[in-house]
Protein backbone atom coordinates (compact mmCIF):
# COMPACT_ATOMS: atom_id res chain seq x y z
CA UNK A 1 0.00 0.00 0.00
CA UNK A 2 1.48 3.21 -0.85
CA UNK A 3 0.17 6.25 1.04
CA UNK A 4 0.52 10.14 0.58
CA UNK A 5 1.49 12.97 2.94
CA UNK A 6 -2.40 13.45 3.08
CA UNK A 7 -2.79 9.83 4.88
CA UNK A 8 -0.77 11.75 8.03
CA UNK A 9 -2.51 13.94 10.59
CA UNK A 10 0.69 16.25 10.34
CA UNK A 11 1.16 19.07 12.94
CA UNK A 12 -0.17 22.38 12.15
CA UNK A 13 3.44 23.68 11.51
CA UNK A 14 4.18 20.73 8.67
CA UNK A 15 0.75 21.72 6.75
CA UNK A 16 0.25 24.49 3.71
CA UNK A 17 -2.42 26.13 3.66
CA UNK A 18 -3.80 29.32 2.18
CA UNK A 19 -4.66 32.18 5.06
CA UNK A 20 -8.09 33.38 3.11
CA UNK A 21 -9.46 34.85 5.88
CA UNK A 22 -13.11 35.74 5.55
CA UNK A 23 -15.32 38.79 5.10
CA UNK A 24 -14.09 40.43 8.72
CA UNK A 25 -10.40 39.84 8.45
CA UNK A 26 -7.82 39.22 5.21
CA UNK A 27 -6.16 36.22 7.34
CA UNK A 28 -6.68 34.05 10.28
CA UNK A 29 -3.87 35.46 11.95
CA UNK A 30 -4.97 38.97 11.85
CA UNK A 31 -8.70 38.60 12.94
CA UNK A 32 -9.98 41.00 15.28
CA UNK A 33 -12.21 38.66 17.03
CA UNK A 34 -10.70 36.90 20.08
CA UNK A 35 -12.18 33.56 19.03
CA UNK A 36 -13.09 32.87 15.29
CA UNK A 37 -16.64 33.72 14.76
CA UNK A 38 -17.06 30.36 12.07
CA UNK A 39 -16.35 28.27 15.55
CA UNK A 40 -19.69 29.35 16.95
CA UNK A 41 -22.80 28.01 16.25
CA UNK A 42 -24.66 31.07 14.84
CA UNK A 43 -21.81 33.11 15.57
CA UNK A 44 -21.51 35.42 11.97
CA UNK A 45 -25.49 35.91 12.39
CA UNK A 46 -25.32 36.91 16.18
CA UNK A 47 -22.29 38.94 15.52
CA UNK A 48 -24.45 40.53 12.46
CA UNK A 49 -27.24 41.49 14.35
CA UNK A 50 -26.01 42.56 17.42
CA UNK A 51 -24.16 45.45 14.95
CA UNK A 52 -27.22 46.08 13.55
CA UNK A 53 -29.05 46.44 17.01
CA UNK A 54 -26.39 48.60 18.08
CA UNK A 55 -26.87 50.89 15.23
CA UNK A 56 -30.80 50.90 15.19
CA UNK A 57 -30.22 52.33 18.86
CA UNK A 58 -27.81 54.77 18.03
CA UNK A 59 -30.24 56.36 15.13
CA UNK A 60 -33.06 55.83 17.22
CA UNK A 61 -31.40 57.65 20.53
CA UNK A 62 -29.38 60.49 18.48
CA UNK A 63 -31.27 61.15 15.52
CA UNK A 64 -35.03 60.30 17.02
CA UNK A 65 -35.78 58.10 14.38
CA UNK A 66 -38.89 56.74 15.02
CA UNK A 67 -39.38 52.69 14.77
CA UNK A 68 -41.70 52.75 11.15
CA UNK A 69 -38.70 54.69 9.61
CA UNK A 70 -35.87 52.14 10.95
CA UNK A 71 -37.65 49.09 9.78
CA UNK A 72 -37.62 49.99 6.51
CA UNK A 73 -33.82 51.28 7.06
CA UNK A 74 -32.61 48.18 7.79
CA UNK A 75 -35.39 46.06 5.80
CA UNK A 76 -37.24 44.37 9.01
CA UNK A 77 -40.44 44.49 10.46
CA UNK A 78 -41.45 47.26 12.69
CA UNK A 79 -42.02 44.86 16.15
CA UNK A 80 -38.27 43.77 15.38
CA UNK A 81 -37.28 47.21 16.13
CA UNK A 82 -39.48 47.71 19.37
CA UNK A 83 -38.17 44.44 20.80
CA UNK A 84 -34.47 45.96 20.25
CA UNK A 85 -35.44 49.18 21.82
CA UNK A 86 -37.11 47.17 24.80
CA UNK A 87 -34.44 45.18 24.96
CA UNK A 88 -32.09 47.82 25.15
CA UNK A 89 -34.71 49.90 27.66
CA UNK A 90 -35.00 46.78 30.10
CA UNK A 91 -31.21 46.09 30.38
CA UNK A 92 -30.50 49.42 30.71
CA UNK A 93 -33.25 49.68 34.17
CA UNK A 94 -31.65 46.64 35.53
CA UNK A 95 -28.26 47.94 35.39
CA UNK A 96 -29.63 50.86 37.45
CA UNK A 97 -31.50 48.73 39.65
CA UNK A 98 -28.18 46.66 40.52
CA UNK A 99 -26.44 50.22 40.89
CA UNK A 100 -29.00 50.85 43.90
CA UNK A 101 -28.43 47.99 45.66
Amino acid sequence: MVSDESDFDLLPEYCRYQDDGCEFADSCLNCPFPECIYDQPGGRQQWLKNLRDKEVLKLHASQGKGVKELAEMFGTSQRTIQRIVKRDRDNSENQEFRGRQ
